[in-house]
C-alpha cells in the first residue's frame, strides 16, 4: 500500500540507560541532534518506563504489555533458560505494521529475547550481529584493551571474589569504528539502498549506550568541563527514611569521591554526545533520501540511569525518576511542533501509539494506550495522561515493587519494605518519604487503591492472590481495587 500523510514511516532511535533530565534546559549534557529535533516535535518531560531494566522495558515496548503478562522479568541472558521467557502469543506491533504492508527494519540492541530470529516478530531486515558480540562481551566483564588511554582507565574492583570489570575510559576510535555507530551505519545504508521509496517502512535503530562501561571517545570528553560539572543534587543523600536496600547498594559507590563523579559524569554525557552524532547521521540520511518529511522521528531510551542520583549508580534499586523516567521526543508529520508537555507517557505505550500513527488499530490491552492525541494536541490532550504505573522484580535478587504516578503524586508499594510517597511538585529530587505523615494516610490508601486497580485491569495474579495473613503489607487489601 502506498504510503500517505496517514501512513507516514517511523523512525524509532532507542538508547539505554538515558536519564531524562539530560534534555531539560540548561543541563550540561550537550545534545544538539536531539534539541533541534524537539523544536520541530514534542518533547514529553513526564515519560516513563515501565520497568527500568533492557529486556523487561524492550518487551513491553514491542507488545505493550507489562512485563508480568509478557514473561520477561529482567535481563533475558542472565537467568536459566527457562526463566524470563517471551511470551511468543502475544502479537508484536512490528508483525501488525508488516501485515499492513510496512517494510521493516531492526538494527542494533535486541535483548528481548534468546534466538536473535527477528523475522518472527515482524522484522524483514534486522542485523544484530554487532549487538550480540557486545552482549557477550558484557557477560565476560568488559575488559581493558590497548584502545583505551591507559590514563584514563577505571575498573570496579572488589570486595573479594567479585571479577575487576571496566568502569569508564577514554578512547581515539572514533564512534563510527566503535560499536555505538555500527546502528546507525546500517540504518544509513538500509535508508538509502533499500527502504521504499513509495510504501512506508519503520526502521528501528538501537543502542546499548549510554549505559554499560563508559567508554567514550576523546573528541566527545573533552566538550565537557569535568572539574566544573555540577553534581547531583541528592549525591550525598543518606536515604535514612528509605528502604534499607537502597542504603545497601548506596555502600557500593560510598568511597567514590566528587572528582571521580564528575570523571563518570562526562563519560556518560560524552556518550551521550556521541548518540547525539549518530541520531544526526540517520537524520542526514533520511534528508538525502528526501524522506525526513515524511517520517516520524521517536527519540526515547528503555529507562534511565542514576550516574551519583541518591548516591546511586546503574540502574536496579531504588524507585527514583532518575532511573524511571525516560527521555520521549517526537517529531514529524500531523505532529505539534516546538511544544513541551508533561503528559504522563510509558516506553510501553509507545506499541499502541506507533499502529495509531500508522492508521492500524492498536492491540486491545489495557497495560498501554496510545498517546498520539499528546503529540496532535498537546495542551488539550495533556489532562488524558496523568496517570501512570510501573513494576520491578529485582533483577537477580528477587524483590516485588509497584510504582503508581498520580498527577504531582508518586506512591511506591514495596513488598519487601516499607512503601514511599512523594510529591513531586515539592519534593522534585524525591527527598522526603511522606509515607509516615499522619497527614498524608488517607493519600496513601488512595494510591494503594490505585496499584490494586491496575493489577486488577492488568491481571496481576500473583499479588491480587495475596489475601494470605502473612501477605497483608498494603495500607488497604485487593478488594479495594475491583473495578
Amino acid at each position: 500500500m502506498a504510503k500517505t500523510p496517514d501512513r507516514p514511516n517511523i523512525l524509532l532511535f532507542i538508547t539505554d540507560g538515558m536519564q531524562a533530565r539530560t534534555l531539560m534546559p540548561g543541563h550540561d549534557c550537550k545534545t544538539p541532534t536531539i534539541d533541534a529535533l524537539k523544536e520541530r516535535g514534542v518533547h514529553i518531560t513526564q515519560a516513563y518506563t515501565p520497568l527500568p531494566t533492557c529486556s523487561p522495558a524492550r518487551a513491553s515496548l514491542m507488545t505493550g504489555l507489562l512485563p508480568h503478562n509478557h514473561g520477561v522479568l529482567e535481563v533475558e541472558h542472565g537467568v536459566d533458560p527457562d526463566q524470563c521467557v517471551l511470551r511468543t502469543e502475544h502479537m508484536h506491533w512490528a508483525q501488525r505494521l508488516q501485515s499492513a504492508g510496512y517494510a521493516t527494519a531492526y538494527f542494533g540492541k535486541w535483548h528481548i529475547e534468546r534466538t536473535g530470529e527477528l523475522e518472527q516478530f515482524g522484522w524483514q531486515e534486522h542485523d544484530i550481529r554487532g549487538a550480540k558480540d557486545h552482549a557477550n562481551a558484557s557477560q565476560k566483564g568488559l575488559r581493558v584493551d590497548d584502545t583505551l588511554d591507559p590514563e584514563t582507565v577505571q575498573q570496579y574492583q572488589g570486595p573479594e571474589g567479585y571479577n575487576d570489570t571496566l568502569k569508564y575510559a577514554v578512547t581515539d576510535v572514533p564512534p563510527k569504528e566503535r560499536q555505538i555507530g555500527l546502528p546507525a551505519s546500517q540504518a544509513c545504508a538500509w535508508l538509502k539502498e533499500d527502504a521504499p521509496v513509495d510504501d512506508p517502512w519503520v526502521c528501528c535503530v538501537s543502542h546499548y549506550e549510554p549505559n554499560e562501561s563508559l567508554v567514550v571517545g576523546r573528541e566527545a570528553y573533552e566538550q565537557y568541563d569535568v572539574p566544573n560539572l555540577k553534581l547531583p543534587e541528592t549525591l550525598h543523600d543518606d536515604l535514612s527514611d528509605r528502604p534499607n536496600i537502597y542504603r545497601r547498594d548506596q555502600q557500593i559507590w560510598q568511597d567514590v569521591s566528587d572528582a571521580e563523579w564528575r570523571e563518570i559524569l562526562a563519560c556518560y554525557y560524552g556518550r551521550i554526545t556521541e548518540l547525539d552524532s549518530q541520531l544526526g547521521r540517520v537524520l542526514g540520511a533520511l534528508e538525502s533520501t528526501g524522506q525526513l518529511d515524511n517520517t516520524v522521528v521517536i527519540f526515547t531510551s528503555d529507562h534511565g540511569r542514576y550516574v551519583g542520583g541518591h548516591g546511586l549508580e546503574a540502574h536496579n534499586f531504588g524507585a527514583f525518576e532518575e532511573i524511571y523516567g525516560v527521555p520521549m521526543v517526537v517529531a514529524g508529520p500531523c505532529v505539534a511542533q516546538g511544544v513541551v508537555t508533561d503528559a504522563r507517557v510509558g516506553f510501553h505505550d509507545l506499541c499502541p501509539t506507533i499502529l495509531d500513527l500508522a492508521g492500524e488499530t492498536p492491540f486491545e490491552a489495557s497495560d498501554s494506550k496510545s498517546f498520539a492525541d499528546v503529540l496532535q494536541d498537546p495542551q488539550a490532550a495533556a489532562e488524558n495522561h496523568r496517570e501512570g504505573y510501573a513494576e520491578y522484580f529485582g533483577s537477580r535478587f528477587r524483590l516485588t515493587q509497584r510504582v503508581y504516578w498520580e498527577d504531582e503524586w508518586k506512591f511506591v508499594f514495596n513488598g519487601f519494605d516499607f512503601d514511599e510517597l512523594y510529591n513531586l511538585a515539592e519534593d522534585p529530587l524525591e527527598t522526603i518519604n511522606l509515607i509516615d505523615r499522619p497527614e498524608h494516610a488517607d493519600r496513601v490508601r488512595l494510591m494503594m487503591t490505585g496499584v490494586w486497580r491496575r493489577m486488577h485491569e492488568t491481571e496481576d495474579t500473583t499479588l491480587l492472590n495475596s489475601h494470605y495473613h502473612s501477605m497483608r503489607f498494603a495500607a488497604v487489601g485487593p478488594n479495594n481495587g475491583k473495578v
